[in-house]
């Protein structure tokens, strides 16, 4: 074998099937170039397959096995990481359609990391096709902070054992300023006079019908007078209390009175005696008492520490619950869910019960930090407000079942004694003994819960309820 073919490296055998041509210097159609003296030839041979028998020799294009299961796998995790998750679904093998990567500068949120107030800002809710889409957070409810309206009221006493603002589902506030009894029109602001009891007697509690057309009235001496508010005339006057009568609740058919002399009265305006039944249960003054909306429980509290309540027919008190460790004033029924019972403790206790009863346990509690005057659901949604008394004289907002916090209000100087709700339910008045009443948006409408918005400055002028 000639040098030539000594270059070439070939298998065993190979050289019979090939025949190598010496590579001409010179062609007809191509014009002579500088071209070497001495004759050359090419020591290089590609093949043309469509003519070779190279599948004789086991070199045509397999797949490897190592490749295939190796390499391929390699590749997959490899377009997964730098493509995105989509590519990882072809099948090995199959070409997918080159198209523009839709996770192409986006920002994507990693969601195991740690919430960072600046993650908002990080991802930026940049417009465009490349952003990412995500429900936008929930923006919490806008309360107020100030009163939309304020009104003077002399002589509003700073008495914790009285309840004299009340608020009628027809939209006219009743407050008792210390011998009278006025009406402010919430519709026209309109103020009237209902009633003077006189020098030697005082108002110690008013309370509207669910009808809101007739008031009853309290008074230093023990007894109850029925007005018709329409007429601005009294009706009757029941007694039966030997001192003041404090605290007031209507149901549907029965008045149930709460005085300083630790009964409760029950009052049926349809017969003529002063009252039908007596309820003995508490040891001190009477300062709280609520009938739950289906008129089948009265639940009352005391100076005794003592949160009582009973049903339509016992004498007795079929709960007795005795956690509270200062006086119990602030009673609110809730308006969805039946059975389930808020009260609040004064001063040495300061903590908001939750009460189930139908078994007669204590569902939660949390302690505010301060007296707690009243309490107040809202029919519009699962919230309650509290107004406070020592020692920071605040409103708070909460939401139940959680009792987070939604907001906190201030303004009153004395103790938040008193509280009612207007009758659609979004509005709240407080009273204290500095001899204001202050008017607050607390609460979202029923149909729309959209964020209450702030009230101008134009409206915070004070008027004079007398």
């Amino acid at each position: 074998m000639d040098s030539r073919k000594s270059r070439l490296n070939l298998p065993a055998g190979m050289e019979t099937s090939l025949h190598i041509e010496p590579v001409p210097t010179h062609f007809p159609l191509i014009p002579k170039l500088s071209s070497p003296s001495k004759t050359t030839y090419s020591d290089r041979f590609i093949p043309c397959r469509s003519s070779s028998r190279l599948q004789n020799f086991g070199l045509t294009d397999k797949t490897s096995p190592v490749k295939e299961g190796g390499n391929e796998l390699y590749s997959r995790l490899l377009r997964a990481e730098l493509l995105g998750d989509d590519s990882m679904m072809s099948s090995p093998g199959q070409a997918s359609p080159m198209s523009p990567n839709k996770n192409l500068f986006r920002f994507k949120t990693d969601h195991s990391a740690p919430s960072s107030p600046f993650s908002g800002a990080a991802s930026g809710q940049a417009g465009g096709v490349f952003s990412e889409v995500s429900t936008p957070p929930k923006v919490p409810r806008k309360i107020p902070k100030t009163p939309h309206k304020v009104l003077d009221a002399p002589s509003l006493q700073d008495d914790f054992y009285l309840n004299l603002v009340d608020w009628s589902s027809q939209n006219v506030l009743a407050v008792g300023l210390g011998t009278c009894v006025y009406l402010w029109s919430a519709t026209t602001s309109k103020v009237i006079k209902l009633c003077d009891l006189g020098p030697r007697d005082g108002v110690c509690s008013v309370q509207w019908t669910r009808e809101g057309s007739y008031l009853a009235i309290g008074t230093i001496f023990g007894d109850v007078q029925i007005w018709d508010s329409t007429r601005c005339k009294k009706i009757r006057t029941m007694g039966g209390h030997q001192t003041r009568t404090g605290v007031l609740a209507w149901s549907s058919r029965i008045l149930s009175s709460g005085g300083r002399d630790k009964n409760i009265l029950q009052h049926d305006i349809r017969v003529s005696s002063d009252f039908v039944s007596k309820l003995i249960g508490h040891r001190s003054e009477i300062c709280g008492l609520k009938w739950s909306h289906d008129d089948r429980e009265l639940a009352s509290g005391g100076n005794d520490n003592q949160l009582l309540v009973w049903n339509q027919h016992s004498q007795q008190p079929v709960l007795k619950l005795t956690e509270h460790t200062a006086a119990v004033k602030a009673i609110a029924w809730s308006p969805h869910q039946n059975g389930l019972l808020a009260s609040g403790g004064g001063t040495a206790d300061r903590c908001i019960r939750f009460w189930n009863t139908a078994n007669s346990n204590m569902l939660n509690f949390i302690d505010t930090g301060s007296q707690v005057c009243n309490l107040a659901w809202s029919k519009n949604v699962n919230e309650l407000v509290s107004t406070h008394g020592y020692s920071q004289n605040q409103i708070m907002v909460w939401k139940y079942p959680s009792m987070g916090k939604i907001a906190t209000l201030t303004g009153h100087t004395l103790r938040v004694l008193y509280l009612a709700v207007s009758p659609d339910g979004q509005t709240i008045v407080t009273g204290a003994g500095d001899e204001t009443l202050r008017f607050w948006n607390v609460f979202p409408s029923i149909k729309t819960p959209t964020p209450v918005r702030e009230i101008g400055v134009w409206s915070l002028g004070r008027t004079h309820i007398r």
